[in-house]
């Protein structure tokens, strides 16, 4: 107990150190050492969680922790088969916990769709609110060549269905003067993102989104929180093997809900947070020689985007020569 009390007040004395020692030392102890919010702090057992892009991937993650904790679900996403596949799945696991199930096509942005969202969650208690549904680039593209169809898509998915979400649930946070809502960021919306420029584009919207929001919500109790990630196992990333710099969707979801509150290793933004360690360690590093190397560190971005470019031009070439012989 002493020695969490020290660390407590360590945090607290900047002054004693040079700014930068005390930067990297305060990411250490927010990756490594401090623990985040109890989750119980949002909402009691019973209460409810809304999961947006809950089918796949991380949505499906946070889904299947939250209800370990003991947070009833609504689930939302595109596929309603996918959708039911996994609320049995989490009656089978979590007897007790109680789910209901909306298909809802983010991209279509329908009025019809949000009322029935709203009519689903108006008398819930929601505690949390998981705004993961996104979309990005079937490949790297220049912003010349991004199909109409597919730019539209990533801004109408990824900050308009956010919003209109967002805005649906927190009344009843104000009210309830409680609440978390965490949004899922990206690397793509801290560091410009070359050849992924829309995608890019909508995550440093839901930066700039999510940290005023995050200021208006806090004198009501309301936990506003932006995640920054690097790159996870998923199908949006296409990668299928995870490794120090590249965690599931498990790993990764287990080391937001224990670090709300903390900001790892992100320091440019209020109410935000890098929570898993290496991506919290390249965070700083990033935002630390940004503002000396920033033309290089996007010419670097480029570089790496244009290769994934290339090989998957080759791909698809070879898929096609595959088709027509």
């Amino acid at each position: 107990m002493e020695i969490s009390k020290h660390i407590e007040c360590l945090s607290k004395w900047p002054e004693h150190y040079p700014s930068g020692v005390w930067s990297f030392l305060r990411v250490i102890l927010s990756l490594f050492v401090l623990p985040g919010k109890s989750l119980r702090s949002f909402g009691p057992p019973g209460s409810w969680v809304v999961v947006t892009g809950a089918s796949d991937g991380l949505g499906k993650e946070f889904a299947l922790q939250l209800a370990k904790a003991r947070f009833n679900l609504v689930l939302v996403s595109r596929t309603e088969s996918k959708l039911v596949a996994l609320s049995e799945e989490i009656t089978k696991k979590f007897p007790n916990v109680e789910t209901k199930v909306l298909a809802m096509d983010f991209a279509r942005n329908a009025d019809e769709d949000y009322a029935a969202l709203n009519k689903l969650v108006s008398e819930l208690d929601i505690s949390i609110l998981i705004n993961n549904v996104g979309q990005s680039h079937s490949i790297p593209v220049p912003f010349a060549l991004t199909p109409a169809e597919e730019m539209n898509n990533i801004i109408t998915i990824n900050c308009t269905g956010t919003l209109r979400v967002t805005q649906l649930i927190v009344p009843g946070m104000i009210q309830r003067r409680r609440g978390l809502i965490l949004t899922m960021g990206s690397f793509g919306g801290l560091l410009p993102t070359p050849l992924l420029a829309t995608y890019s584009g909508s995550k440093a919207f839901l930066q700039q989104w999510s940290t005023s929001l995050g200021s208006e919500l806090a004198p009501h109790g309301v936990t506003v929180e932006l995640v920054q990630a690097y790159l996870i196992t998923s199908a949006m990333s296409k990668i299928r093997r995870a490794s120090a710099t590249i965690p599931t969707p498990r790993a990764f979801v287990r080391s937001v809900l224990s670090k709300i509150g903390r900001s790892g290793g992100s320091s440019s933004y209020a109410y935000t947070s890098s929570p898993y360690w290496s991506h919290g360690v390249m965070a700083w590093f990033l935002t630390s020689v940004t503002g000396v190397m920033g033309s290089f560190v996007v010419s670097q971005n480029r570089s790496f985007h244009e290769s994934i470019r290339k090989r998957a031009l080759r791909k698809a070439e070879r898929e096609a020569q595959k088709k027509s012989t």
